[in-house]
């Protein structure tokens, strides 16, 4: 759960899990189901936890180890019966706390700060609101939203088990010191 890179290719998947990424997550927006199954091939092979964003069918066809639904995605059911690992979005404790009942393994809690990567997304929770999801649940919080180098420590300060990263996909090796060094 340390630093799960949210990608959208392969190269970028390898380069991040070289460099220290635990989870991959494959993260293509407005997808068809066979699209992402046929992009998503060969993640399975890289070792690391390999995690489907928003679609569970493409999940269970890439023999993918979990799947990731934002708070409006349908099918977190479905990823249980299956045997998936499921991540939970939540800005909220009491998102966080429903996704906790839902079976969630991992809440991905944010944005923390503002993201050009995710042009709907909710206001910013920063650190405080952060720290309040992370007391709130029993599951591990991932810090998603706004997150790099120059503030991925703050977040495992804040409580979190790890951070989520898709800028910084490529410099994860960095982000692992960040993160030790923030551990210590």
């Amino acid at each position: 759960m340390r630093l799960h890179a949210i990608v959208e290719d392969l190269e970028t998947a390898t380069a991040a899990v070289e460099g220290g990424a635990t989870v991959i997550q494959l993260r293509l927006k407005d997808r068809s189901t066979d699209d992402v199954v046929r992009r998503g091939r060969g993640f399975r092979g890289l070792p690391a936890t390999f995690v489907v964003n928003d679609d569970v069918e493409a999940a269970i066809r890439l023999g993918a180890d979990g799947v990731h639904l934002g708070r409006a995605d349908q099918g977190a059911e479905r990823a249980l019966e299956e045997g998936l690992l499921l991540g939970l979005s939540a800005s909220s404790v009491e998102e966080a706390q429903a996704a906790e009942a839902r079976g969630a393994a991992y809440v991905g809690a944010g944005p923390v700060w503002a993201t050009p990567s995710k042009t709907d997304a909710d206001a910013p929770i920063g650190l405080y609101g952060l720290h309040a999801i992370c007391v709130a649940v029993a599951v591990p919080v991932v810090a998603i939203g706004g997150v790099d180098l120059s503030n991925a420590a703050d977040c495992i300060r804040a409580g979190s088990a790890g951070v989520a990263v898709i800028r910084a996909a490529r410099d994860t090796r960095a982000l692992i010191e960040a993160l030790d060094d923030a551990a210590r």
